[in-house]
């Protein structure tokens, strides 16, 4: 048996840690989703240690994306007896912005206002809850993928009845006021074992515009400036704090602040939060030998 298994479904983004991995001697195992089945009934984990890496960006392939199946099967070898870093647990909350605003709310900290359904009737009627300009997210997103901006309810009702609303992997949509956010960035807080690892500004995106294609999201995403941020102590704790409330091993939270009143507004809990890229030019260090010690950790735990 391996001593690690990494449940992936993009294996490009995960060369450098692969490459960690095999430079600090780890046996470890890539399993990537596509193609792949399980026995619900029988069967062992393929490692005592499994970390999750699913994206949930995935979710524009269609049909065919592996967010709910990867779920079904982190949960059948968690019951199995391995240890699941990011597990279904986890991961139904990374699936699902509604739930992560929910869990926001409930530790005390300041969102985005927002209202969530899942049909037109209600849609329009949140819209007017809200208020214009607002921004209509499907529920499963990732990457700043499957989001709209309109400025009024007749554009909004126009796009809802021509099926022009944003894809949506579960039929859920949240109907969000837009936050202009200060200096034209959001603050992403990178997390490791419920501890800071380390902060970047990331220039935000234009939310006026429907993501339509993966190609257009990757040549949007690669205009995005990254540069190392210091946020405050009081937010690192409230991100360290949501990060063990989510029961994430590794995550990046995301906040803005309102450039209308100076709110820090948390907006994002994202599971799968790739390391910065160029870590180096921007850090001045590499957060994958970070995680690698942490894996091994967890590894010795349990008994590898």
């Amino acid at each position: 048996m391996h001593q690690l298994a990494i449940v992936y479904d993009h294996g490009h983004r995960f060369q450098p840690l692969f490459s960690a991995l095999e430079r600090a001697g780890i046996d470890y195992l890539p399993v990537n989703t596509a193609g792949h089945g399980f026995d619900p009934i029988g069967g062992q984990p393929p490692a005592p240690v499994i970390f999750n890496r699913v994206a949930m960006s995935s979710a524009r392939a269609g049909q065919q994306h592996p967010v709910y199946y990867a779920m079904a099967l982190l949960d059948h070898w968690a019951g199995q007896g391995a240890l699941v870093l990011n597990g279904a647990d986890s991961m139904a909350i990374d699936a699902s912005k509604a739930r992560q605003l929910a869990l926001i709310n409930r530790l005390g900290l300041a969102a985005p206002a927002t209202r969530v359904v899942h049909d037109t009737a209600a849609l329009l009627a949140a819209s007017e809850a809200i208020g214009f300009p607002l921004v209509v997210k499907a529920d499963v997103g990732g990457a700043g993928s499957a989001l709209a901006g309109f400025d009024s309810r007749e554009e909004l009702a126009a796009a809802a009845d021509a099926g022009r609303l944003p894809p949506s992997a579960n039929g859920v949509w949240l109907v969000q006021a837009l936050v202009r956010a200060r200096g034209g960035h959001v603050t992403r807080i990178e997390l490791l074992g419920g501890r800071y690892l380390y902060g970047i500004d990331v220039t935000a995106m234009d939310e006026a515009l429907v993501v339509s294609s993966s190609d257009e999201l990757v040549q949007r995403l690669a205009t995005r400036r990254r540069r190392r941020a210091e946020p405050p102590p009081n937010l690192i704790s409230a991100a360290e704090m949501l990060a063990r409330e989510a029961g994430m091993e590794a995550c990046g939270i995301e906040y803005m602040i309102d450039d209308q009143c100076g709110t820090p507004r948390f907006h994002d809990i994202n599971g799968l939060s790739p390391f910065v890229d160029n870590p180096m030019d921007v850090l001045g260090w590499d957060p994958h030998d970070r995680l690698v010690d942490r894996l091994r950790h967890h590894i010795r735990r349990m008994g590898g």
